[in-house]
């Protein structure tokens, strides 16, 4: 392997196992009575909530990404990564893998930043389950973005389902962490050798859907009560910037991976 690829490989390794071992912080840190609060949120409530986000992926995948696409050039994005790829097929170097990351970096930074707009202006507002395919269309256009930097195409079939394992991925911890990291691994590994593969892309949706309403389950809860919802830019910002390094660290280290293969 070259020696530059196997520098960079161990970084990310490192960067990965780093995830593992040391986010044992909530994502969610309201208050110091956080499990108190759910435990006295209605089955109900949660039943809307997984309801609302399973709805918010559908929305985004049937109807939304041609908009989100709007919000940034796919052409330039394609063309710097074509440009940049065929620099590091002339010669692997750290400063052709640092021009690859460079947008994957700037839309991690621009986007965490539209999460505080999105979630202050609609906490403030009292706003809780309307707010969510806006908060999941954010998402979305985050990893869309980093994928593209890769050179990873995100409207494939198994893409998408790749992506709601990402997200588990992110926002999960410990256990569950774990489980969804090497889930994650053993589907990048099926994608990238080629494998056929048969899914129901709805099941990793949901599955993805309930994972981040565990995830905001409080946040939303408090965010539907006006003026006190304005915690909802701490938490989605947090979720976000989550998922924005998990999304870079996976591709990128898929980049690499299949850049030893050719």
């Amino acid at each position: 392997m070259n020696k530059t690829l196997l520098k960079q490989l161990n970084k990310i390794e490192n960067q990965e196992q780093h995830l593992l071992n040391t986010n044992k912080e909530k994502l969610i840190n309201i208050t110091p009575v956080k499990n108190k609060i759910e435990s006295k949120i209605p089955k109900k409530v949660k039943a809307a909530l997984d309801a609302a986000f399973y709805k918010g992926f559908l929305i985004v995948f049937e109807k939304g990404t041609a908009y989100i696409e709007k919000t940034y050039s796919k052409e330039k994005a394609q063309l710097e990564y074509d440009i940049n790829d065929f620099a590091m097929d002339k010669k692997i170097s750290n400063k052709h893998i640092r021009k690859i990351s460079r947008r994957a970096n700037y839309s991690k930074m621009i986007n965490s930043s539209i999460s505080i707009l999105e979630g202050g202006v609609l906490g403030f507002l009292g706003i809780g389950l309307p707010d969510i395919p806006l908060f999941i269309a954010v998402i979305m256009k985050t990893i869309y973005e980093i994928a593209l930097s890769y050179g990873y195409d995100y409207k494939d079939e198994k893409e998408k389902a790749y992506i709601m394992l990402l997200i588990c991925f992110a926002v999960t911890e410990d256990d569950k962490q774990n489980q969804f990291n090497n889930e994650l691994n053993e589907f990048q590994n099926s994608i990238d050798s080629e494998e056929n593969m048969k899914l129901l892309l709805t099941d990793y949706i949901k599955t993805a859907a309930d994972t981040l309403s565990d995830a905001m389950l409080t946040a939303k809860f408090i965010q539907s009560i006006p003026i006190v919802g304005v915690v909802g830019s701490i938490v989605n910002y947090n979720i976000i910037n989550k998922i924005s390094k998990v999304a870079d660290i996976k591709y990128k280290k898929r980049y690499l991976m299949n850049k030893n293969k050719s």
